[in-house]
């Protein structure tokens, strides 16, 4: 039984099942004779599909090898290609990783950073970012929601000041993509980040948003696929999933948020009724998926060690920085401790879970919860 849906989600039987022909089939989109002509329709079928599920032209999305390469071409092929426009970017403290590590490459460049702190509840300083902008300001990049934590953020109001400040927004909805409304008009997105396997697509396929008139400097050299800003030849089976799992998840996603919301909301009240346990993010500003609770006197991965014996996965933080043992960077931005950072539990929820895992786990979780307290030196009766 799995809450782990943040780590990645099971494919879909109906991608797998479109993605198979294309698999067998050797067809280039590159190549002129009927296999490559075959492949390149299939290929811009799927862009447009992509392309709908967030109300964008289908001309404006660029495929990738998933959301960390996306990021990499929306903040350094960005920076470079505009450089003479400015050197000063400003994001939040509580980025993706694969944000926040091109922005620690661009400083190294010579390119100037702000950090946005967040509230106790993960919420971005949109006042901070507004008294941050400077004439050199090229460029604002923050999520729409938090992977780790699912606290949603105030995009439609930053939006609109980077459109009034004449400066380029760049929208990573990898964590939002499938759960919650994603419209690039309404959030004024200049650049936008997309994954498929979060929709129950491929892993290893992605896009990129780019509004037209957006100029970006290729971070992949070679043979100049996708229009010149990604090399490479395009992995057509995993596109054609990524094209499926958006088209589904467009017919289906809003009656899959409302069910899970409310197993979601299940979750947290069964949870905190455990002595000394809290949620982390936002109470109500946060993605129908996501559970982040934690518990003093005792460490996350314990209890995700404890809940797997019993057949339930969890995770305690993100799954791509789960090999260090630093706390989440998340999780500390908040203002937490190490220690409390430590004490957290990830619980994310999807297609596939029911009443009953639910119930499950909130049988589980407290005696799990309580054994680990008896043999913990910091827990005192």
């Amino acid at each position: 039984m799995s809450f782990d849906y943040i780590s990645g989600c099971p494919v879909d039987e109906r991608v797998i099942e479109a993605m198979v022909p294309y698999m067998r089939e050797g067809g280039n989109p590159s190549s002129v004779h009927s296999h490559g002509f075959k492949a390149k329709q299939v290929l811009e079928e799927s862009r447009a599909s992509v392309a709908a599920l967030v109300h964008a032209d289908p001309t404006e999305m660029v495929f990738t090898s998933g959301a960390t390469e996306s990021n990499n071409l929306a903040l350094i092929g960005y920076a470079l290609r505009n450089k003479e426009k400015g050197n000063h970017i400003i994001t939040s403290a509580v980025e993706h990783t694969s944000v926040i590590n091109p922005c620690k490459f661009l400083q190294k460049s010579g390119f100037e950073i702000s950090y946005a702190p967040v509230d106790s509840y993960g919420v971005v300083d949109v006042s901070f970012i507004e008294e941050s902008i400077r004439e050199n300001t090229l460029l604002i990049s923050i999520q729409h929601a938090n992977n780790e934590i699912g606290t949603i953020q105030p995009l439609e109001d930053l939006g609109k000041m980077a459109i009034d400040k004449g400066i380029r927004f760049h929208v990573d909805a990898t964590a939002s993509l499938g759960k919650i409304e994603v419209n690039v008009e309404e959030l004024n997105a200049d650049l936008l980040t997309l994954s498929s396997n979060d929709i129950y697509g491929p892993r290893g396929v992605g896009a990129l948003y780019i509004r037209k008139g957006i100029k970006v400097q290729p971070v992949l050299l070679g043979g100049g696929q996708e229009r010149g800003l990604r090399s490479g030849t395009e992995n057509v089976a995993s596109i054609v999933g990524f094209g499926v799992a958006a088209d589904n998840t467009q017919k289906e996603y809003g009656t899959e948020a409302e069910r899970l919301t409310k197993l979601r909301d299940r979750m947290i009240e069964g949870i905190l009724r455990i002595e000394e346990s809290y949620l982390n993010g936002h109470p109500e500003k946060r993605l129908p998926t996501n559970v982040n609770v934690r518990f003093s006197y005792i460490e996350g991965e314990s209890i995700v060690l404890s809940l797997d014996q019993e057949g339930i996965q969890a995770s305690t933080g993100s799954a791509c920085s789960s090999k260090t043992l630093q706390p989440s960077h998340v999780l500390t931005a908040l203002g937490l401790k190490h220690e409390e950072a430590h004490g957290s539990l990830l619980l994310t929820l999807g297609r596939h879970n029911k009443d009953e895992d639910v119930e499950k786990l909130l049988e589980v979780l407290p005696r799990a919860v309580e054994r680990l307290r008896m043999i913990s030196p910091l827990y005192r009766r």
